[in-house]
């Protein structure tokens, strides 16, 4: 039996989706990550967004063009936020965010099986890893309920993965994995005992010599104390996802996150402190419900002035169960619309910039695609190389002159 597991969202999905096939593999299956002809399709699908769930619901239709008789199975946030969006297309069972390897045990049944979120994190699968990069999960959970997510309703509160079988993993890489990215849904929020504990992982994790990266953070990470253990490691990839959200303060406040635009740039100019060509990128929703056109304005000159290396840029998404869609009408798609392009606008040229401020750079070779090997530097420039070199290999290049999403590259 062939098994597809097609995977929407975030790099914890991916985790897991890999985790699953990794499982099946061990069972007997055949796995297949791609969309292709198969006998079932385990779907895990994201709700962050409303297009995000409307994603989930095509990828069904998409698979039956494949195999019109398929088992169709759904799993992940957005059968955990509304099972019911899946009725009517054929699917034979329905799983949430929790005790995913039940789904596995019961792939001969039928139904819906939404589990109780987890208190602790659940720690019953391992990811395959074949590529250059690993993706680690560490943590899971949110306890930050911004006013515009639905993520802590739908993958309960803040647990951490404990260090010992962190280590466990890591220790079983192949030779082939030269980088180590950890995710969770907020990695800044990863406890040992209680306390933070990131900075004491990542001391442990330097000594296996693979490069390591961290996936989007929230700000209240940055202190003196943390940026001094990163600048200690030997192999920390100096790339700081930091979710801003707003560059107003109205409209923080009114999305119930936690800091000011100013304790915001503190914590930028202290990252530039220890590492002055860190590479800063964040994400921003434009057209939050309270956003003026004013607000909005700040945003502009907020990006502006911290110079981000990239953004990732969404419109605001009502939610419902949020406090936001409670609170708050939504504004017209126009002004949305209108809003992202202008921002659009302005990271390209902050992007430019950036790597333009980079004259070399480490790259990690992670594939060849057409005429160039196409990998990352530590502080996330794109990088095309058309010399010699071999997948896996780290590299050491001129960054010559923009291309595509990133820079040419020659020795």
């Amino acid at each position: 039996m062939k098994i597809a597991i097609l995977t929407l969202g975030c790099k914890v999905n991916q985790y897991e989706s890999d985790a699953l096939i990794f499982e099946l593999e061990n069972r007997g299956f055949e796995t297949t990550n791609k969309l292709e002809e198969a006998d079932a399709y385990i779907i895990n699908t994201c709700a962050v967004t409303n297009e995000a769930e409307k994603k989930s619901r095509q990828m069904i239709e998409r698979a039956r063009k494949f195999n019109k008789d398929a088992k169709i199975y759904i799993m992940g946030c957005a059968s955990q936020n509304r099972p019911v969006q899946f009725e009517g297309h054929g699917v034979t069972m329905l799983f949430g965010t929790a005790s995913k390897k039940k789904l596995l045990d019961e792939l001969e049944k039928e139904g819906q099986h939404i589990y109780d979120l987890p208190k602790e994190y659940e720690d019953d699968l391992l990811a395959k890893q074949t590529l250059t990069r690993a993706y680690i999960k560490i943590q899971d959970g949110c306890d930050k309920f911004c006013t515009y997510c639905v993520i802590p309703y739908l993958r309960g509160r803040s647990r951490s993965r404990s260090i010992d079988s962190i280590v466990a993993e890591v220790e079983k890489l192949p030779e082939t994995v030269k980088e180590i990215v950890l995710v969770g849904i907020d990695v800044a929020d990863f406890k040992v005992k209680g306390e933070m504990g990131l900075g004491v992982l990542l001391e442990r994790l330097d000594g296996f010599g693979k490069r390591l990266r961290l996936s989007s953070m929230e700000d209240n990470i940055i202190t003196e104390e943390f940026m001094q253990t990163l600048a200690g490691l030997k192999n920390f990839c100096p790339h700081f996802h930091l979710s801003l959200q707003s560059g107003c303060d109205n409209v923080l406040k009114k999305m119930n996150r936690k800091y000011t635009t100013a304790e915001f740039e503190k914590s930028i100019k202290l990252i530039r402190k220890y590492f002055p060509l860190a590479g800063v990128t964040t994400d921003i929703i434009v057209g939050f419900p309270t956003e003026t056109e004013e607000d909005f304005e700040e945003t502009l000159a907020f990006v502006e002035r911290v110079k981000f290396a990239q953004l990732h840029i969404f419109p605001y998404s009502k939610r419902d169960g949020t406090a936001a869609s409670k609170l708050y009408k939504d504004l017209s798609g126009e002004i949305k619309s209108d809003r992202l392009k202008r921002l659009k606008t302005l990271g390209k040229k902050l992007k430019e910039e950036f790597i333009f401020q980079n004259k070399m750079g480490e790259v990690l070779i992670e594939e060849r695609n057409g005429d160039f090997f196409e990998g990352y530097t530590k502080n996330y420039i794109k990088c095309y190389y058309s010399g010699e070199a071999e997948v896996g290999e780290i590299v050491t290049l001129k960054l010559s002159e923009l291309f595509k999403d990133g820079a040419k590259c020659q020795k």
